[in-house]
């Protein structure tokens, strides 16, 4: 498991399910419209508080940005 793509591609899957664009998201963790972008571009690592202002931005359990999708998980077993 690639960790940084997983969180990168889960934070933008909740975020497009919300409805919402990169800048107004970013405006919501309180972080850069570039930062946001570069998670979901998989450019970035990223620091625990970080974490949990976009898991709190998209009102989920931190967890589920660690979860790969289970679609690609059920095609390797």
């Amino acid at each position: 498991m690639d960790i940084i793509k997983v969180f990168g591609t889960n934070v933008r899957k909740y975020r497009t399910e919300f409805g919402v664009s990169q800048e107004k998201f970013a405006e919501m963790c309180g972080l850069h419209r570039t930062y946001i972008s570069d998670i979901e571009r998989f450019q970035r690592s990223i620091s625990l508080d970080n974490i949990q202002k976009i898991a709190d931005a998209l009102n989920i359990e931190t967890y589920r940005l660690f979860i790969e999708d289970d679609s690609k998980i059920g095609g390797n077993n």
